[in-house]
């Protein structure tokens, strides 16, 4: 349909504004929230993280396509509540304690709202008790940032406070940011490590079996 083509060029071209008239278009037109979701944003965001490995795209590329998508998105949350659409999980994400670096951060967030997760923005400088409240209250993965050789121990913290809880069994841990690695992920005992926004998105897939 052209309209729901209409709606992933504006995203993948980070058009912010026909992003978000091309969802009202499509809802004016009867197209449900579910189908908009899943035939367009999602399809965007999935082009767009691809650009991004192959090197056509940059960071600020895909923020500026992010942020177009969540012009369309916010369109659609109440809608797709209504009609009872369930998120494939939910996921607390946050920056560790004593890290303030939020735009890796909020480049996952958006990249895994745009593929269909529920996300529970814990901040910058989360204290493990953040993220522990969160497993607590339901979120199936905890994802945890670092910009900064000096906070990431708080990965590991945070991970030791899942365990002393109860609650390390319940949820999937991922973490990444620059200094972060994979060994670092497979010490602290994390489930899995992400380079970037766009490959996190397939990671909290795959660690939920949803791939």
């Amino acid at each position: 349909m052209a309209v729901l083509d209409e709606i992933k060029e504006a995203v993948i071209n980070g058009n912010k504004a026909a992003a978000a008239s091309g969802v009202q278009q499509a809802l004016d037109e009867g197209l449900t929230p579910g189908v908009i979701l899943n035939d367009a944003l999602i399809p965007a965001m999935t082009e767009v993280g691809l650009r991004f490995e192959n090197g056509e795209y940059f960071v600020p590329e895909m923020l500026i396509a992010a942020r177009a998508m969540q012009a369309g998105l916010d369109l659609l949350k109440p809608l797709l509540v209504q009609s009872g659409i369930q998120p494939i999980a939910t996921v607390a994400i946050g920056t560790v304690k004593g890290d303030l670096h939020d735009i890796g951060k909020n480049l996952v967030a958006i990249m895994l709202e745009g593929a269909g997760f529920a996300i529970r923005d814990l901040g910058v400088n989360a204290a493990p008790e953040k993220f522990v409240q969160a497993a607590a209250e339901g979120a199936q993965i905890v994802a945890m940032s670092a910009l900064l050789t000096t906070t990431m121990p708080s990965m590991k913290v945070t991970v030791e406070a899942l365990k002393a809880a109860g609650l390390r069994e319940r949820v999937k841990v991922m973490i990444g940011g620059a200094p972060v690695t994979q060994a670092y992920a497979d010490e602290i005992g994390a489930d899995g490590y992400s380079p970037d926004a766009s490959s996190a998105t397939r990671l909290a897939k795959s660690l939920l079996g949803a791939v």
